[in-house]
């Protein structure tokens, strides 16, 4: 199993509009096809402006399958153009749990 850990820096004050534009259309449109989300976060303190979600996938595999077929939606490339602009800089990284860690 691996996790992936998407950072987005918006540009200031933008984090409600992205929440408000990603809950009514985005997680529509990634859920069904991304299938495990692990978790959905917007930072309280530390570096501000940020939003961090989580995936879960069986394999890197699977994650290029999901991630190929998130990208031919049409739900998701007509929700695109909304949150772009938002957008500062995007971060992605591939956790991979101990053997201990509760799994998703």
């Amino acid at each position: 199993m691996i996790i992936e850990q998407r950072i987005y820096t918006l540009h200031p004050g933008k984090v409600p509009e992205y929440m408000r534009l990603y809950e009514a259309e985005g997680l529509t449109a990634q859920e069904p096809i991304l299938g495990k989300l692990v978790g959905w976060y917007a930072v309280d303190f530390g570096p501000q402006n940020q939003i961090i979600h989580m995936w879960a996938y069986d394999s890197y595999e699977e994650r290029a399958r999901r991630r190929a077929e998130l990208g031919k939606s049409a739900a998701w490339q007509a929700f695109l153009p909304k949150i772009l602009p938002l957008i500062l800089r995007q971060e992605n990284k591939t956790l991979i749990p101990a053997p201990w860690s509760p799994k998703p």
